[in-house]
């Protein structure tokens, strides 16, 4: 048996202490663990879903901008031959005038060749067997051998057509200096009397005898350009024959004979007065450089490029880094005979993504995503063809519809740069989070560890005490005290133990001995004021780093400024910086083809309720612009319904002013409510537009159409317009002054005439020294547009 004083065992697996232990610390550290474990998966699952959104959103917003480039290059190409079409088209007209009416055409002809005998007189070479015009004259006429008499002078029919056609000596030099470059122009006579009249002037017999070897002695269409006088001919007795409604007919590549270079000819046909036959062409010759300088100055990311093509795959232009990245090689179609051509097709590629790629209608404008072979690497690159207005080809043989293609060749990782750097950045924040996150668990755990085993002494050192107690009063020492801070039976017992005591040792207690006992109580409540606030310390540090994360998200759907820059015919620059954490502002520029939407908004209030409130609206107005709502009415109701809805569904207090500028084709319409819109306008006038009458705060109304309304504004080349959220105009310097709309306006006008970048940059700087010191109470956001 165990002896009276033999004292109570503290700590082992029987005792009431283990047993307690084992059972609520097993429960809490269960706890601690499912919700722990729930925390960091619901953290895995937001980064997944924030990455997946972030990368389709900035995939979308680069493949619709590869879109784009090739749209606009392609425009380019059009227009560059759409201005040598009509430029031909002048010559044509003219020339086709004089045909359908005889009379002045001899009469001009008569009066030129008084005036300008060089024009028309020419003189006979021996050794070409031609005869040419001299130097000096503004155009050079050539007439072979063939048309030439017994006497070496043109035979009389061909003599008429010489005089008759100066008449291009008074049109084609005016045509050759105004509208697109070209190499020259000309007139050819008809299959009987095929002359060849170009202005300027060249040695062009000479250079024909020197490259075209027996072209004297046979019929000029039918060398040159075999085929082609054919189809006119077809043309003529069926206009529906024309395989594209036009009259142009453009021919495949081919050195000049002239300069060397590379060029294309524009022939247009000239009609009998019955127009049944052919009565010749007027034509003009661009070199290749023309269209390639387009194709070239292609430029998208670090290595993007693009090239022109054929349908038939033979590549017209592209630039010698691009040609080498797709595996191309270039022949000429050399001949004694005809125009030699440029062959450098991709059927030929040496890659076989390049070889097999489809140059049809079905595959316009689509995205396509090939492997390409560098120095033994596979490289993902992403190719976008967008095919030009058909037009009339001759290459050999009959005349027949083209329809060339530009495309546009870029790696996929420059493209989406952007996107890998989006999701690097949020798979490190997660990364912190989780770390943050196990952390805290593993403190967690550590702490109530700690609680548990300090609850369980508290709660069994009554009971310790008491038996221990007990013993010291069996031995007579009468000054024993038990401090059991617990309110249970135990404490109901201590304190009657304690009563029962001070009743023996009454007259023994003394000051000291209080003082002691409530030391040790201001002790165990410091200790457990020191646990409360380490847990406080934990728990700022977590939602400071949910902040930075909200706050890095909110900052990356903002525009990218190579997307500002894409933006034809404007000059953007913003400026965005939130007052806490996670700001309020909104701000956005969106495109989708021709069309331009601005926004900028301000949220009531900021920190990461308004942060969340911004990027929905960011959201919806990204919804909206790619479902093409075009109207700016239609557009606000819209977005109002859907964010209305949010906040009613979220319990929320928030609202923000918010407007948006339309730009399309110079035109700018604005809509809604916010600050007011500053104009600069390119003398320097300024101009202050107010925005209250043209909407309502976003969110506080179900339906808002009644209250929306639009204008219009001029906005020409050089104007520059502001936007702005309240963070700028009220901010305050030290003595809480404003900074105010006419220190706005002032700061814009000194730098009036400046790009959008330094205008935005001045207007900050003036900004931040106005404030100095002070802390910025609300957000700040600025946006610049310039028209250029």
């Amino acid at each position: 048996m165990k002896a009276d004083n033999e004292p109570t065992p503290r700590f082992g697996l029987r005792s009431f202490r283990a047993k307690f232990v084992l059972v609520v610390g097993g429960a809490v550290l269960f706890d601690l663990l499912l919700s722990g474990g729930l925390a960091l998966w619901n953290v895995q699952k937001l980064s997944r879903d924030a990455t997946s959104e972030v990368g389709e959103g900035l995939t979308n917003a680069n493949q619709e901008y590869i879109r784009s480039y090739a749209e606009s290059t392609a425009s380019s190409v059009d227009l560059l031959l759409d201005r040598v079409h009509g430029d031909v088209k002048a010559l044509a007209g003219v020339l086709q005038a004089q045909i359908d009416d005889p009379r002045r055409r001899q009469q001009v002809g008569a009066t030129l060749s008084r005036e300008a005998p060089d024009s028309v007189k020419v003189v006979y070479d021996a050794h070409g067997d031609w005869a040419q015009n001299l130097p000096g004259a503004p155009s050079v006429v050539s007439v072979w051998g063939y048309l030439l008499g017994a006497d070496h002078n043109p035979l009389p029919s061909v003599q008429q057509e010489i005089e008759d056609s100066t008449v291009i000596d008074l049109v084609a030099p005016t045509l050759m200096a105004s509208g697109s470059s070209k190499l020259q122009m000309y007139y050819i006579g008809p299959k009987e009397r095929p002359i060849f009249r170009t202005v300027p002037y060249t040695d062009q017999a000479q250079t024909f005898d020197r490259l075209y070897p027996g072209h004297n002695k046979a019929e000029f269409w039918e060398f040159f350009f075999p085929g082609i006088y054919g189809s006119w001919q077809q043309w003529a007795s069926d206009p529906a024959s024309r395989p594209v409604p036009d009259d142009i007919t453009q021919t495949a590549p081919y050195t000049d004979a002239i300069t060397g270079k590379l060029i294309v000819s524009f022939f247009h046909p000239l009609w009998t007065r019955d127009r049944t036959g052919i009565a010749g062409t007027a034509g003009a010759d661009i070199t290749l450089d023309q269209l390639a300088e387009v194709v070239e100055r292609v430029k998208i990311a670090e290595t993007g490029f693009g090239f022109l093509t054929m349908s038939t795959g033979n590549v017209v232009a592209i630039n010698p880094s691009g040609q080498a990245i797709i595996g191309l090689t270039s022949s000429s179609d050399a001949s004694t005979q005809g125009v030699t051509g440029l062959e450098r097709s991709l059927r030929a590629s040496t890659q076989p993504a390049i070889a097999s790629l489809p140059l049809d209608r079905n595959n316009d404008g689509v995205i396509q995503h090939i492997m390409l072979d560098s120095k033994g690497e596979h490289v993902p690159y992403i190719v976008v063809l967008k095919r030009l207005k058909p037009t009339n080809l001759w290459s050999s043989g009959p005349i027949k519809s083209e329809t060339m293609s530009v495309g546009i060749v870029v790696p996929e990782r420059e493209i989406y740069a952007s996107l890998f750097a989006a999701q690097q950045s949020i798979s490190r924040a997660t990364n912190r989070i989780l770390l943050f996150q196990i952390g805290a668990i593993v403190v967690s755990l550590l702490i109530v560890f700690a609680a548990v085993l300090g609850i369980s002494k508290r709660i069994t050192a009554g009971l310790r005490a008491l038996a221990s107690a007990a013993q010291r009063l069996q031995s007579k020492d009468y000054s024993v005290r038990v401090s059991i801070p617990t309110r249970d039976e135990v404490g109901a017992a201590g304190i009657a133990f304690n009563r029962m005591a001070e009743q023996i040792s009454f007259h023994t207690e003394n000051l000291e001995q209080l003082v002691d006992e409530r030391t040790r109580e201001l002790g165990d409540a410091n200790q457990e004021i020191s646990a409360l606030n380490e847990k406080l310390r934990d728990e700022n540090v977590r939602l400071g780093a949910e902040l930075a994360v909200a706050r890095q998200i909110q900052m990356m759907v903002l525009p990218k400024p190579f997307e500002l820059e894409a933006i034809p015919g404007l000059e953007i620059a913003a400026y965005m910086r939130p007052a806490d954490e996670v700001g309020g502002d909104y701000y956005d520029v969106l495109q989708n083809g021709s069309r331009v939407k601005i926004g900028i908004g301000d949220v009531t209030g900021h920190g990461l309720e308004s942060g969340v409130l911004m990027l929905m609206v960011q959201s919806v107005a990204r919804a909206l612009q790619e479902a093409n709502e075009g109207d700016p009415h239609q557009f606000l109701v819209r977005l109002n319904r859907a964010i209305y809805k949010n906040i009613e569904r979220t319990n929320t207090n928030k609202h923000l002013s918010l407007a948006f500028l339309d730009f399309e084709d110079g035109r700018v319409t604005l809509s809604g409510q916010h600050e007011d819109v500053l104009v600069v306008r390119a003398d320097g006038d300024v101009e202050r537009i107010d925005t209250l009458d043209l909407g309502l705060p976003v969110g506080l109304e179900n339906d808002i159409s009644q209250f929306i309304d639009t204008r219009d504004i001029v906005f020409g080349s050089g104007d520059v317009i502001v936007l702005h959220t309240d963070g700028v105009t009220e901010a305050e310097d030290e003595d809480r002054r404003l900074f105010g709309f006419d220190r706005l306006c002032r700061s814009v006008q000194k730098r009036h005439g400046s790009s959008a970048e330094e205008i935005k940059t001045g207007i900050i700087e003036d900004l931040m020294a106005h404030i100095g010191i002070q802390k910025i109470h609300d957000d700040i956001t600025l946006v610049i547009i310039r028209h250029t």
